[in-house]
């Protein structure tokens, strides 16, 4: 045991080695403490923000073990709103309409949205949706970006 503490002492690269293995695993602690938990999260407690076009409640946003930039919640469109034109992000995103009808807006193409129906969008895709019904138009969504995969990048304005 004596030995091998002398040979720890002689050998700087050992304990540089030591070191970085002591700060690497205190990195790794400390992001998987970040990580969103399993957990329900009831209409009660999620986070609700009102503006003219209708609502958004955000149920879950952060991070978790296979994905950065999650974000999950429900919108409630007014009748002949949006919550923003066609627009595009580096996220994958699926929505699902739950209540209502509208138009799905998908790579310059327009769908009937009706209850039911599902959109997934792949990076950087043009979507969207607006209610064109009489009624609320209610969707979940799900987005977020995978860890260990590369963004892709953004594709130029030739190639939408």
């Amino acid at each position: 045991m004596l030995a091998m503490k002398r040979k720890l002492r002689q050998s700087p690269s050992v304990m540089l080695g030591f070191v970085l293995m002591f700060f690497a695993g205190v990195i790794f602690s400390q992001s998987v403490s970040n990580l969103l938990s399993s957990a329900v999260v009831t209409t009660k407690e999620a986070k609700t923000e009102s503006a003219d076009w209708g609502s958004f409640s955000t149920y879950y946003q952060g991070e978790t073990y296979g994905t950065r930039d999650a974000l999950t919640g429900v919108a409630v469109i007014k009748p002949g709103q949006e919550i923003h034109p066609p627009h595009q992000h580096a996220e994958e995103e699926y929505l699902m309409v739950v209540e209502g009808e509208g138009t799905w807006h998908l790579n310059g193409k327009n769908f009937a949205a009706q209850q039911g129906d599902i959109l997934y969008a792949a990076p950087w895709d043009v979507h969207g949706i607006k209610n064109t019904g009489k009624t609320a138009l209610k969707f979940v969504v799900w987005k977020w970006n995978n860890k260990g995969v590369a963004l892709p990048n953004r594709p130029s304005e030739n190639n939408k």
